[in-house]
């Protein structure tokens, strides 16, 4: 099966062809968001040409300007770093550079305007015969940044990400990017290049550096960002006070003058100097870090593994005010790290890195955390599996490629690293460390250590992972339940809908669907010998934070005659609709649809109501671990189960780990059909302890519950009752025998 990347998408017919052209003529295009088009102009030049779209961010690109080709061979046609003319090298600072005489200066002006436009505009150079746009930010990245292995190299993967970061310093509603990568990316010294960059030509600016410690904090800005700065060109290079190499602070200002005697008794007028008076520092890591301070840019890096007390949502909701003055943003924040185990800082990084989905915005028009989320897969950016070209070979070539390194490449980049996973199987732990180090989804970053959860997470994420290698293969449908013609309580019909609230994987035959009986008024579950549903209800509307937990509903069948999988989670519903009403409307048309039964837990009991004023009483479970004569007077009216008794806790989670050992990941050589990925992925970080949190999981444990109720009947105490037969038991000792009493 050949590779089919994902990370990017290129946009055709956005603009109408005319409109294009005529606002290129005039160079229209403003740099920052278009809100006509709904994309983010990353071009300086007022034209633009390609739109891509990265990670759901729509991004207009700079109309293809002058191409420089290495070479008229289109093989040879790749990324060259340019030599540093040697004339150049020897100057130092601008103060050597005036010393120099007119006609010596004036033939380097030509190529020192180009740098600075290079710089500010971008460049673009002829890839294996390919025109190729790198921002400005990713050339001074290139050619001017010393790195560890000294040249950085050209990676196809940087290009996307210098792209992506380009367009987050355009958006004018963006607060910056949180970066979700894989080990040895790169992307430390690509921050350190960019606060570097950036802050050699700002002014009145300052600058800063974060990381999972104040030493981690302090190596980059004394290992990256430092020699970045000492090795740039003089003419680039603002006139810097202090040492060349500091530990604490990096000033772009004029050194203070000393006042002397001579100075005063000549009257000696010094030339006035301008300096940018812009600072790079960095902070100890903390909850309170740059806490107000006013910045320009902040490289937050290994955001993803702070480990408690630091918490780096703390940090950023204080943070982010330093970037920001009231309305306008006024700051950019470049933040990137590989994941953390959950509980030693993933967790945090996890929330932080969806609340910056940049398809889920306030009325703002801004993320819920301002960022912009970014992740690339492993794949993209993985040493060693580069061409020549800073191509990824993703599968394994029939012959040999030679690598960026001059390596030959002789696998793909997928099939090493799924080698490498096989190796690890039988090491959990290892294996999960390794998908956070290299992960290839989103999921596979984000995973934890077995050790943690409550269930067993080897066979969920063999699941997880069987699950994504189908993912295209349709084993799932989204869409919502509507009546028939709009009327209630009639029939109930499935609508296939990509943006649909239900995901499911089995419909069951028409004999079988709306089948409901009808007793004494009241309706029931005609499938009840099928299956059953649980659900996780909600009973407010809105919630003071608007968010709120999700109302959750899971169907599962069990063993039957009827034409249905056994055991098989058939329905997913996590979602929260704009009324409690809505949601309870929801989960009656799957009742009716699939003609099953539901337990509900009851401490939340609108829904239980909801459906008895509806006249489907019979179709609410009453608990099965009590008998009717038991129940309280709320039970017998709505039936469910309550979820505040420590036994059926217990209960409730043993029956999901039950079905996790039985039916989930491989069981002799075969995989479960468990298909609802974020019901695994809820099961995975599971606290029995703190339920609250988990949708998913209660609703899908009750339905595992109701589907094997008869485990859950309490045994009746047995009383022996003394019976008078009208036997009688005699003593016959002695000469006479005697009734014993």
């Amino acid at each position: 099966m050949s590779y089919k990347q994902t990370l990017y998408a290129e946009i055709e017919n956005v603009i109408n062809p005319k409109i294009l052209k005529k606002n290129n003529r005039y160079k229209k295009w403003e740099y920052g968001y278009n809100k006509e088009y709904d994309f983010i102009v990353i071009s300086k030049t007022g034209k633009i040409g390609q739109v891509v779209e990265i990670q759901n961010l729509r991004i207009a690109l700079p109309a293809e300007d002058e191409c420089y080709k290495r070479s008229k061979n289109k093989k040879e046609q790749y990324w060259e770093r340019f030599e540093y003319p040697k004339e150049l090298q020897r100057i130092k600072t601008r103060f050597d550079w005036e010393e120099y005489p007119m006609d010596f200066r004036e033939k380097w002006y030509d190529y020192i305007d180009e740098e600075f436009r290079r710089r500010e505009t971008g460049f673009w150079f002829s890839n294996n015969g390919n025109s190729t746009y790198i921002t400005g930010t990713h050339y001074m990245y290139l050619q001017w940044s010393k790195i560890d292995v000294g040249a950085p190299d050209y990676r196809e993967a940087n290009r996307l990400f210098f792209i992506f970061w380009e367009a987050c310093k355009a958006d004018d509603r963006c607060y910056g990017m949180c970066y979700l990568k894989n080990r040895r990316s790169g992307f430390s010294f690509m921050a350190s290049s960019e606060l570097v960059n950036s802050a050699t030509i700002s002014s009145d600016a300052r600058f800063g550096i974060l990381s999972k410690t104040g030493a981690d904090a302090k190596k980059m800005f004394t290992d990256k960002v430092v020699p970045i700065s000492v090795n740039y060109p003089f003419f680039f290079k603002p006139i810097q006070d202090g040492m060349d190499r500091p530990k604490t602070e990096l000033a772009y200002r004029v050194p203070a003058s000393k006042l002397t005697r001579r100075k005063l008794e000549t009257n000696e007028q010094l030339k006035e100097l301008q300096g940018l008076d812009t600072t790079i520092d960095w902070k100890n890591t903390g909850d309170n870090s740059y806490d107000g301070e006013k910045l320009k840019l902040l490289a937050h890096d290994e955001s993803g593994k702070w480990e408690r007390p630091d918490n780096i949502l703390n940090n950023w909701r204080v943070t982010k005010t330093t970037l920001r003055l009231g309305r306008r943003v006024v700051g950019k924040c470049m933040m990137g790290s590989t994941s953390n185990a959950l509980d030693k800082g993933g967790d945090n990084f996890k929330k932080l890195y969806y609340a910056s989905d940049v398809t889920k915005r306030n009325k703002n028009g801004q993320t819920s955390s301002g960022l912009y989320s970014l992740f690339i897969p492993m794949e993209w950016n993985y040493e060693g599996f580069m061409d020549t070209f800073g191509l990824p070979v993703f599968t394994t070539p029939e012959n040999k490629v030679l690598g960026i390194d001059n390596v030959p490449i002789e696998t793909g980049v997928i099939e090493h690293w799924e080698n490498e996973v096989e190796g690890l199987k039988e090491d959990s732990d290892s294996l999960n460390e390794y998908y956070r180090q290299f992960p290839r989804t989103e999921q596979h970053a984000f995973r934890d250590e077995t050790k943690n959860s409550l269930f067993n997470l080897t066979k969920i994420y063999e699941q997880i992972d069987y699950n994504e290698e189908l993912i295209n293969s349709m084993n799932v449908t989204k869409g919502n339940f509507v009546w028939q013609n709009g009327i209630k309580d009639t029939k109930v019909i499935f609508m296939p809908n990509k943006d649909g609230r239900f995901i499911i994987s089995w419909v069951p035959s028409k004999n079988l669907q709306n089948n409901v009986i009808v007793k004494n008024g009241v309706k029931y579950p005609g499938n009840e010998h099928v299956g059953s549903f649980g659900c996780d209800s909600y009973d407010i509307s809105g919630t003071v934070d608007g968010r709120g937990s999700k109302g959750a509903l899971h169907g599962l069948t069990k063993f039957s005659m009827e034409d249905a999988p056994p055991n098989h989670f058939f329905l997913e519903y996590i979602a929260r609709p704009q009324t409690a009403d809505m949601f309870f409307e929801d989960v009656l048309m799957a009742l009716v649809f699939y003609g099953m039964p539901i337990l509900a837990e009851n401490n939340k009991p609108r829904l239980l109501y909801y459906l008895k004023r509806r006249g489907y009483r019979g179709f609410s479970m009453n608990r099965p671990d009590k008998i009717w004569n038991k129940l309280s007077s709320a039970e017998k009216e709505i039936g469910g189960i309550p979820n505040s008794s420590e036994d059926v806790k217990q209960a409730h989670a043993a029956a999901v780990e039950y079905y996790i050992e039985n039916y989930v990941g491989k069981n002799n050589d075969t995989f479960g059909d468990m298909y609802m990925q974020r019901t695994l992925e809820d099961w995975a970080v599971f606290n029995i302890n703190n339920r609250t949190k988990h949708d998913a999981t209660i609703s899908s444990g009750l339905a595992i519950m109701a589907c094997n109720k008869n485990k859950y009947k309490p045994t009746q105490d047995r009383q022996m009752l003394k019976v008078d037969l009208g036997i009688k038991r005699y003593n016959n000792d002695g000469f006479l025998s005697k009734i014993i009493d």
